[in-house]
């Protein structure tokens, strides 16, 4: 984290007049004289709504949607940003355009908007340094002016209107005549809410080109951009003024026209009104979640360069890479990587495209150990950590179903429970720092988390039985269970108490654990007690003859992955977990809490193939599934798409939500054979383990100490691998087959071994 706080002396101002909720605001200064050249000049900018600030018309930065969805009652982030080569002698006029963003956009299901506020408002500081160390500040204050834009109107969920004939670059030059602009008043806020960036901002990160362009059976015009992806369209058009172009966006087709139910009420539609002359259209104030764009009013014929999708989301390095054998778990794993960048825009978000877009907590809490394979997102989930706590504390402990919570604004509707600590969901708050502390091993980051964590460990225990069980209270448990009702997910097989008591034995565990390496030794025995005795309760009240209350996958899942179970109690639920895969005909039975770990109860018990069969099945439920289906994110609902090439009849379906890409995770592990020993990867355990049939795997993992890369092939019953360590680290290889047990400890370089399996590469 940033560890300088910019002490600001400007106003938050917000214009007279709102202008369709797309302000511009200016500010004319000329340098101070007679000190010499410029030696730098820093702005620092921020925002109740979203702002692009300029100097002279020319754009700060490639960065958009700033200040992005924090959880604005208590924290407000701000950019820094370095525009020395921006300021020209003489005048300058520093520009800031504002959009309505999270802050005053609607959010959520309700309909409504205006959550945080209702005006827009804006925060700029200009730092110049002269060369004689004079220093010239130009912030908001009364003295600024406020206009018109071209935007008409901008929700992230109902799109942008643009009308080219009302653009007009004047206001970006000095001296300039601009009727229609008014003044600006200041709005009260509090500054110590003011925070940077502690993780990265968001951009464009790449463009997609369509991939086929036709007409549907109904006569509209329709694009396909071979992506299901997060961002907006981008084009340069010519044609009669005022002539309209309306660009409607979905997911998916259904009866070969747009599929936009899925949307529910968001309208994810944009608006462009032409100018007669060449105009250029990039609707930055909204985003969408789209493969398909349906494009209506394109003065003559759209062709496949006539327009761009652009890829926006936050700035992620990519650090981990998979692949194998298998074409359809290689697209498997595209779509998991394709469903983190389309939902890693400022918050983690559930899914990108309908009315709700919001930080659900049960959902990170099973993709974290995944995302941080993937990609590098200590900084992007070390500031959603600061929402976590800082909304937390404002709820003695709470953490909320979603964060930043704005839920606690909307009437809930009846069916919904009153807000309480909920397994998976709450659970965030240990789980999440838990996966980023083995990721990278950063230990300022676990003491940051750690009081988040340590909060609802104790609410938690506040709201356990007699019993020391987890079985009181709403939970969401095994949500999306593919055998619920589909318009009932919350029907699962699985008994809430038991996957309850079991999530929260796993954060006390990684709580207490977090607090022996922060060196709180009273805290790791409290911790530690407190898991044993639930661990007690959950064996007591729950497991009986090998069989374990509610009898269905999820429950083994979490028993034997949470380690409650040992000796004959642990195989017998290994056995039984893998007599109902095979009865169910390998197809997946289990929805959020137990499909992240169902593959590795299986593999941690001997029953590898039955792990490979459960991934390779292709039958609805199944992970290969929608693959079959041209998936290209991984979907909500294992069936978010019938076999008929339907919709899920049921009001909520996405085809963009990672949560059920967990299982990523197993690939890496266990095909890729790559996971940390040590916290950031210090120690190394390789243990790729072959099955169902694939010949090869290659993984890489650009880890805080250098990267680490796998590679295996299968031949008949020959396995051979190479694996390549960087200088400062250990690995622990294990080989599969009779010799697995002998482990070699190797330090940097790389190394090949050979091993004899059983029976080859085969897939029941």
């Amino acid at each position: 984290m940033p560890s300088h706080h910019h002490a600001w002396s400007a106003d938050l101002i917000a214009p007279d007049d709102d202008f369709a909720g797309a302000p511009l605001l200016r500010k004319e200064f000329a340098l101070d004289d007679g000190h010499g050249a410029v030696t730098s000049a820093t702005l620092f900018v921020t925002a109740h709504g979203i702002v692009e600030p300029s100097i002279n018309g020319v754009p700060v930065s490639d960065e958009v949607l700033t200040p992005g969805w924090s959880s604005y009652e208590w924290r407000l982030r701000y950019r820094t940003h370095d525009v020395t080569r921006l300021l020209s002698s003489g005048s300058s006029v520093l520009g800031l355009a504002l959009g309505n963003g999270w802050f005053r956009g609607r959010l959520g299901w309700s309909g409504k908007g205006a959550f945080y506020g209702s005006e827009l408002a804006a925060l700029a500081e200009l730092h110049v340094t002269f060369e004689d160390g004079h220093r010239q500040v130009v912030g908001t204050d009364s003295s600024w002016r406020s206009g018109p834009s071209a935007t008409t109107a901008n929700d992230l969920y109902d799109g942008q209107s643009i009308d080219a004939r009302l653009e007009s670059r004047a206001w970006t030059v000095p001296g300039a005549e601009l009727t229609g602009w008014v003044g600006v008043h200041s709005v009260e806020h509090d500054p110590a809410r003011l925070q940077p960036y502690a993780g990265p901002a968001v951009r464009r990160q790449e463009v997609l080109k369509p991939v086929r362009v036709w007409t549907s059976p109904a006569g509209a015009t329709l694009v396909d951009f071979g992506q299901n992806l997060v961002g907006w369209l981008r084009f340069t058009v010519q044609g009669p003024a005022g002539t309209e172009i309306v660009v409607r966006h979905a997911e998916v087709l259904e009866n070969d026209e747009l599929g936009t139910r899925p949307l529910r009420s968001a309208a994810a539609t944009d608006r462009f009104v032409l100018s007669g002359d060449q105009d250029s259209f990039e609707p930055t104030k909204t985003f969408h979640g789209f493969r398909y764009a349906e494009v209506t009013g394109w003065p003559g014929e759209l062709a496949a360069d006539s327009l761009e999708a652009v890829v926006v989301h936050s700035e992620l390095r990519r650090t981990g890479t998979f692949e194998c054998s298998d074409d359809l778990l290689n697209q498997l794993h595209r779509n998991v990587v394709w469903g983190l960048k389309g939902n890693f825009l400022d918050v983690p978000t559930d899914c990108p495209q309908r009315d709700e877009r919001l930080g659900w907590t049960g959902d990170i809490a099973a993709f974290a150990p995944t995302a941080a394979y993937l990609y590098d997102v200590s900084g992007f989930l070390d500031d959603w950590l600061a929402d976590v706590d800082a909304e937390q504390q404002h709820a003695d402990g709470l953490v909320p179903f979603v964060v930043p919570d704005v839920l606690k604004y909307v009437d809930a509707p009846s069916s919904f429970p009153a807000p309480e600590s909920t397994a998976i969901w709450s659970d965030a708050a240990a789980w999440v720092p838990w996966a980023l502390w083995r990721a990278y091993g950063d230990r300022d980051a676990l003491a940051r988390h750690y009081p988040a964590m340590t909060a609802h460990a104790r609410r938690v225990e506040s709201l356990l039985s007699e019993t020391d069980l987890w079985d009181t209270g709403f939970q969401f448990g095994d949500w999306l269970d593919p055998q619920a009702p589909p318009d009932d997910p919350i029907k699962a097989k699985a008994d809430n108490g038991v996957v309850a008591t079991a999530c929260y034995h796993r954060t006390l565990r990684q709580v207490a654990a977090a607090a022996e390496v922060l060196g709180r030794p009273d805290d790791a025995g409290y911790f530690s007690a407190l898991a044993d005795r639930v661990r007690s309760a959950f064996r007591k009240h729950y497991v009986s003859d090998g069989r374990i209350t509610s009898d269905c996958a999820t429950v083994y899942a979490l028993a034997i992955e949470f380690d409650l179970l040992e000796g004959q109690d642990r195989q017998d639920a290994g056995d039984r977990l893998a007599q109902l895969a095979q009865e169910n005909g390998w197809r997946v039975s289990t929805g959020f809490a137990g499909t992240p770990f169902v593959t590795g109860a299986l593999s941690s018990t001997g029953h590898l193939d039955a792990a490979y069969n459960l991934l390779l099945e292709r039958q609805c439920p199944s992970w290969l599934y929608p693959v079959t289906m041209g998936a290209t994110t991984v979907w909500e609902r294992w069936d978010s798409m019938l076999p008929d090439g339907t919709i899920n009849p049921g009001e909520m379906t996405s085809f963009n939500h990672y949560a059920l890409g967990a299982v990523a995770d197993w690939m890496h592990r266990t095909i890729g054979g790559i996971a940390p020993l040590e916290p950031g990867y210090s120690r190394v355990l390789v243990e790729a383990r072959p099955g169902g049939g694939l010949t090869w795997a290659r993984s890489g993992l650009d880890t805080p100490h250098g990267r680490v890369e796998t590679s295996w092939t299968v031949d008949g019953d020959a396995f051979a691998l190479e694996v390549t360590v960087p200088e400062g680290v250990s690995a622990s290889v294990r080989l599969p087959g009779p010799d697995g047990d002998s482990a070699a400890e190797v330090g940097a370089g790389t190394h090949r071994y050979t091993a004899t399996i059983a029976g080859g590469p085969e897939h029941g």
